[in-house]
């Protein structure tokens, strides 16, 4: 599903001569930290239901926002004393042996769950700075 809108370029010069390119960036960097937030949250309700030591809960985190191609970008990984990122994938699309894993496409309905949160989110933190 994609979005198309015109307008954006504009809009963004608006912005950056109005605010200036580091005040922008800090509002971009709150808002994408806020959204991260969000999402992370209801990545945790769906881990709840194949829980077992909680690691894989725990050791969720979010990165400081950067530049990825261009774009102002956080990522959510795992990192942590247990090294679940080694087995959050067999979770999620399940295994040879084990194809139909209780987390199955867990990371997935968290996306598709926190998606309106997540935009709702982002216009808040981006309303409260401007």
């Amino acid at each position: 599903m994609g979005v198309s809108v015109s307008g954006n370029s504009q809009l963004e010069r608006e912005l950056m001569r109005l605010l200036g390119s580091q005040r922008t960036q800090q509002i971009v960097d709150r808002a994408l930290l806020a959204g991260a937030n969000v999402f992370v949250q209801e990545l945790k309700q769906q881990f709840q239901s194949f829980k077992d030591t909680g690691a894989s809960i725990a050791e969720i985190t979010i990165s400081q926002p950067m530049n990825i191609g261009g774009a102002r970008s956080v990522q959510v990984f795992w990192r942590g004393p247990k090294e679940r990122y080694r087995v959050i994938h067999l979770n999620e699309w399940g295994t040879v042996n084990n194809p139909n894993p209780e987390g199955k496409g867990a990371i997935a309905r968290a996306l598709r769950n926190a998606e309106q949160a997540y935009r709702n989110a982002i216009k808040q933190e981006l309303r409260r700075g401007l």
